[in-house]
């Protein structure tokens, strides 16, 4: 076994993967740009080398820095994690001329199934069913138009040597062929150093599932199952679970089977990912194969007990697999969400900026029973930058069923305080708390088809309004409590205290009757008729300054995020985000007078909506716009965003250029 691995990677992969080494007794070495010198793969790994500027084309993307950064440290082999070089075949290739083992498939494999289009060759030789579509070079985009027009819409323009939903687009017309194909290609050569793009069938209300495969050296390949990763934006998943409530144990065999085929066809000896578009017949067909480890890999190691990151390593040293499929088991029910530095509530844009606060939830692992675990790379106090991937954890749970799965993640996800940055927390939540995806209703058009509008602040209502307004009143009488005892009206231990408050959730108005004793208060909702209902019970051990409330209400396990805020405390819970208000009688007399407040309108103006570089504006000054036409592009986190007009008007000034680089909110242009 080997003695020390270096990890050419950063992040969450590097540190997941250094966990691995760290229990096998291997040590590790980590290597850093510029922007990720105080990282938490850095500090975790044994040793680390420095090579090269923030730009991954610069650093992460440059084999001789990591052959080098092995010979500098003596580390025998090199475990790639997933993208940067990971996919690469010179990057084995190399490894192998300086006498360092790739921790990955071998260089024929991933030439063979890491390329997009000739792994759909491959499967097609191999006799695994195949989605239509046109496998070679394009020329420009009148002839994507061409292929489009034959095979017939929506079609899929997909980068060649992709991966993580970089480079692709859906295209329902000429007209989204001609601009996909382009921004497909900027976006494949900006990510992957390779252009090339090739045009499928777009299968319609698809699913998306994977079966992940297990190789060594000495011929043996089994499958570990199945994840559903239906749940995108943008072609990017989001959530992913394992098992799939779609598959039967038939359509399973058939699928692990055909995926083993084809791994056994290129002599696949690691852990690798056959992707499948399933209808919801279960009818499927092959996608790609990911050769290298997947970022959903933890569902499957929760639902089998297999780490597949050892196994990768195992098998990089000669070991022989000691799983059998006969031996593979399925227990329980695993669901993931990618926790990402991005705006829901601003069409899920980048952001960026040191996290002040970063407070994940408790991880745990009771066998038979829940599991909660966090993947991350990120720590309190550092640094979301524009140069590299928006990923600031995955949060995996584990339990019995599906249903006890998903409330888990959700409570997790309550749980999970991010403060500094804006984040896609409450959207995980809402999504999490969502009946169709709780039913298992799933496709990969299911965020656009429930969403259409994107993410939106709600207003919460019914149970979970009753519940957020609950929180706010206990967490107010404890800071009343401590505002009587910093004045000296209350001394020693919380007593007795009761009196009628108006919960208002923005300006709808809740009223409780409230009593605090200790640890428990206890609320009573009030009627139009002023009576008081039911009494429910909150216990909780929360104190001032704590940025989430965890308890119970009615023996019920609760958490909300508490945001303290002018005159009163913002609470986020289950997808909704609301300020929170409590009154006495007298005050909520007062505020009700109070005039509401209105917002600046902007309209007129096209703001850079994250920090990025311009890559193109697209009009010039006088020019009279339609709404929906393309106004300018913006690079961040290696994806390209297109900024339209929201509706008709005449360009009166241009205020920035391609290729600077913007702050969030700056001016790019004006309208008359």
């Amino acid at each position: 076994m080997f003695k020390k691995i270096l990890i050419a990677n950063r992040g969450e992969i590097a540190c997941r993967v250094i966990k691995s080494a760290r229990k096998m007794g291997i040590k590790t070495v980590a290597v850093y740009s510029e922007a990720d010198r105080d990282a938490l793969h850095v500090e975790m790994a044994d040793e680390a080398v420095f090579i090269g500027p923030p730009a991954a084309a610069e650093s992460y993307l440059l084999i001789e820095k990591i052959v080098e950064a092995c010979k500098q440290t003596g580390a025998e082999a090199v475990h790639p994690g997933y993208g940067f070089l990971s996919e690469r075949e010179a990057f084995p290739r190399a490894l192998e001329a300086a006498g360092i083992v790739f921790i990955g498939p071998n260089p024929g494999a991933i030439a063979a199934m890491g390329d997009k289009i000739e792994s759909k060759k491959a499967a097609a030789a191999a006799k695994v069913s195949t989605v239509p579509g046109h496998l070679g070079v394009i020329e420009d985009d009148k002839h994507a138009v061409k292929i489009a027009d034959e095979i017939g819409y929506p079609v899929m323009i997909k980068a060649s040597a992709g991966g993580g939903g970089k480079g692709m687009r859906i295209a329902h017309s000429t007209s989204e062929v001609a601009e996909g194909f382009n921004l497909a290609k900027a976006e494949a050569k900006a990510s992957f150093g390779d252009d090339r793009v090739f045009i499928e069938k777009f299968i319609v209300d698809p699913r998306h599932i994977e079966i992940q495969v297990l190789g060594d050296k000495h011929g043996n390949v089994i499958y570990l199952g199945e994840r559903e990763c239906s749940i995108q934006r943008r072609n990017q998943k989001v959530i992913e679970e394992a098992p799939s409530p779609l598959l039967d144990e038939t359509t399973r065999r058939k699928m692990g089977e055909q995926a083993v085929a084809l791994a056994k066809a290129v002599n696949y000896d690691s852990a690798g990912t056959v992707e499948f578009v399933a209808g919801q017949d279960k009818s499927f067909y092959f996608l790609e194969m990911n050769t290298r480890l997947q970022v959903e890999h933890p569902v499957t190691e929760l639902v089998t007990g297999v780490d597949l990151v050892e196994q990768m390593i195992r098998v990089a040293a000669g070991e022989k697999l000691q799983l059998a499929q006969k031996d593979v088991t399925l227990t329980g029910w695993a669901v993931e969400s990618r926790v990402y530095a991005e705006d829901p509530f601003r069409n899920f844009l980048p952001s960026i900026g040191r996290l002040v606060k970063y407070r994940p939830p408790a991880e745990s692992h009771v066998e038979g029973g829940v599991t909660v675990r966090n993947d991350t790379g990120v720590e309190e106090g550092g640094e979301i930058s524009i140069y590299y991937d928006p990923m600031i954890a995955k949060l995996v749970t584990h339990a019995p069923s599906r249903a006890a799965a998903i409330e888990a993640q959700s409570q997790a996800l309550d749980a999970f305080y991010v403060d500094g940055i804006r984040h896609n927390i409450p959207f995980l939540s809402a999504l999490m708390n969502h009946p169709r995806w709780r039913e298992g209703n799933l496709s990969t058009g299911f965020i656009a088809e429930e969403f259409p509008g994107g993410f939106a602040a709600r207003a919460p209502e019914g149970e979970v309004a009753r519940r957020i307004a609950a929180v706010g009143a206990a967490v107010d009488a404890v800071y009343g409590e401590r505002k009587r005892q910093i004045s000296g009206q209350l001394i020693g231990r919380a007593v007795t205290r009761a009196g009628r408050r108006a919960v208002w959730l923005e300006r709808e108005e809740i009223a409780l009757d409230v009593a605090r004793d200790g640890d428990v208060v206890t609320v009573a909702f009030v009627g139009a008729d002023g009576k008081t209902g039911t009494q429910h019970k909150l216990a909780s051990s929360w104190k001032p300054g704590v940025p989430v409330w965890e308890g119970t209400i009615d023996g019920h396990t609760v958490a909300m995020q508490v945001r303290p805020q002018a005159s009163g405390i913002r609470i986020a819970h289950q997808g909704y985000e609301v300020a929170v208000n409590v009154f006495t009688e007298t005050e909520a007399a007062a505020a009700r007078l109070m005039p509401v407040g209105v917002k600046a309108d902007t309209g007129k103006k096209l703001l850079c909506p994250m920090p990025g570089l311009v890559v193109s504006i697209a009009v010039t000054e006088g020019q009279d716009v339609k709404a929906g036409e393309t106004l300018a592009v913006v690079e961040a986190m290696k994806m390209q965003n297109v900024l339209r007009a929201e509706r008709d008007g005449t360009v009166k000034k241009i205020h920035a250029a391609a290729g600077a680089t913007l702050a969030v909110d700056a001016l790019i242009l004006e309208f008359a």
